[in-house]
Formats: C-alpha cells, structure tokens, sequence
C-alpha cells in the first residue's frame, strides 16, 4: 500500500497536493501527514499537519462536540503560563508553515497560527495533528490524553477487488 493511496483513502478524497507522512499508527498506517503552505492550485492552506486516522478524527470530534475546544481554551485563560506556551506553540507553527512558502508564487498567503487560528483554539484536530508529529504543543497533548490510544486491531483500509478502501471488517477499540 502507498502512503498517498492510503491517505486518499482515509480522508475519503485524494489530496490536493503533494504531501508526506509525518506520523504512523502501530500498524504503520498514516496518523498525520504534512501539507505546504499552498495547495496545487495555489491556494493558501494554513494547516501544516493534517490528521489523517479515522480513529483519531472519529474521536476528537466527539471530544469537540462535548465542548473540548471550549475547555481548552478556559484552561488557558486561567494559567498565564500555559497561555504563554500556547501562544509560542503558535508562533511556531506559523514560522514553520511560512517558511515554506515560495516568495516567487504570487497568491495570498496562509495565516494564523495552529489551524489558521489567530488566537485561541480553533480545531482540537490540527492541535492533536501537530502534537502527533513531534511538536510542542500543550492542546495537542490534552487532546492526545482524550483519544490515545490509537490501538486499532484491524487496519482501517484494506483491499477489496483490487481497489484499496475503509475496511469493513475495522470497528473502533474499546478505551
């Protein structure tokens, strides 16, 4: 299986760009993939790290639904010193995804910092996202305390007539 095909697969939609795994499960699938700062068509996407495992999205959205990015952000509100580690968290983010950025297209730039978000918590996703890739990030590391672990016991896409697809034999693991 290759990592695009897998990707395509997961996200239930090919990529729009070039991307690569920057984070694998224990069955050695894709979890996060990096994005650039544009898409193929030029378009700015200001979400370096994407989150790819259904697990994972399956999860966090029902993390944030149950108020997660709210909590998130009261427990930032209330300790300037995660404050503080969240907003360089931010700035790196940002510093990373623009450096990427070719000044010689001329398109609007992203903006923002994790998710695009130029303050607070915007998506407990790309939090998680960039958490999972090996970063600093202190959302990301609550939200992975939530989600975690991804310990799937069937892979979440399989082949079937040839054609790589969601597995239908996959269920979601009892935490």
């Amino acid at each position: 299986m290759d990592d695009l095909s897998v990707v395509a697969v997961q996200i239930e939609r090919q990529p729009r760009s070039a991307v690569a795994v920057v984070a694998r499960c224990h069955l050695g699938l894709p979890v996060v993939i990096a994005v650039p700062p544009h898409l193929d068509d030029g378009t700015p996407f200001p979400t370096r790290y994407w989150l790819t495992c259904p697990l994972a999205v399956r999860r966090i959205g029902r993390l944030e639904s149950r108020g997660g990015v709210k909590a998130a952000e009261a427990r930032l509100e209330a300790d300037p010193e995660l404050a503080a580690r969240h907003a360089a968290a931010m700035e790196r983010y940002a510093a990373e995804r623009d450096a990427l950025i070719d000044l010689a297209v001329d398109a609007p730039r992203p903006s923002g910092g994790v998710g695009g978000a130029a303050a607070g918590v915007k998506c407990l996703h790309a939090h998680y996202g960039d958490h999972a890739a090996g970063n600093d990030n202190l959302v990301g590391e609550w939200t992975a305390l939530e989600v975690e672990p991804l310990d799937c016991s069937l892979p979440c896409v399989a082949h079937s007539n040839g054609e790589l697809v969601r597995n239908p034999n996959w269920y979601e693991p009892k935490t």
